[in-house]
């Protein structure tokens, strides 16, 4: 199944693209985490449905997170992490904030609710396919056996 149909699958199964994007990185690792699923819902709608910073820059951030972050008091920092965040926002802004006039849910949506159907899916699959290129290039395993 191609990245955009499963994008939309899940969207139709009631997941916001926060959710959506730790989903479908949670699959390529042969994974599921309800759990860590649930915890992104939080960032829907930009931050609790506020309208502030797009739920899919955010969840990009946290499934960047899941492959080069700590997650004990044992690992060691990873310092790809900020520097895989970094470019992921300056990307996001560069691809989507000329083009909305920001990167808030309520820049990307103009107002409209109506756009969520219409913006969100390709925003959430290329975004997506950007985090999978930066994960590469940083010469982390997408199947996550780091």
């Amino acid at each position: 199944m191609k990245t955009s149909e499963r994008v939309e699958e899940l969207g139709r199964q009631g997941m916001h693209c926060s959710q959506i994007l730790l989903t479908l990185g949670l699959e390529l690792r042969g994974e599921e985490n309800p759990q860590l699923v649930k915890s992104v819902a939080g960032l829907a709608g930009g931050m609790g449905f506020s309208g502030r910073t797009c739920g899919t820059l955010t969840g990009a951030a946290c499934l960047i997170g899941l492959y080069a972050g700590r997650g004990s008091f044992e690992d060691e920092e990873d310092y790809r992490l900020r520097l895989l965040v970094t470019q992921l926002v300056e990307w996001f802004e560069d691809r989507f904030g000329g083009e909305y006039g920001g990167t808030t849910c309520d820049d990307i949506l103009d107002g409209k609710s109506s756009n969520m159907l219409l913006r969100c899916p390709g925003i959430v699959t290329e975004t997506f396919q950007k985090v999978k290129e930066l994960l590469v290039e940083e010469g982390l395993d997408l199947a996550g056996d780091l």
